[in-house]
């Protein structure tokens, strides 16, 4: 599951190698990728409105 999380933080950021990329569609479940980018995803908008709050408030 690490190794989920870091191909996508490094999508997240578009610093992710080639070869890892293809890696990943070879290896990896696509569903496992869908998930945590979405949760990955629905985290960072939480922190930057958690952000916005207490900078505003």
């Amino acid at each position: 599951m690490w190794n989920v999380i870091k191909s996508v933080l490094a999508a997240f950021l578009g610093v992710q190698r080639d070869q890892q990329r293809r890696e990943d569609f070879e290896k990896g479940s696509p569903l496992a990728f869908i998930v945590t980018g979405i949760v990955m995803g629905l985290a960072l908008v939480g922190i930057l409105i958690l952000v916005a709050i207490l900078v505003a408030g």
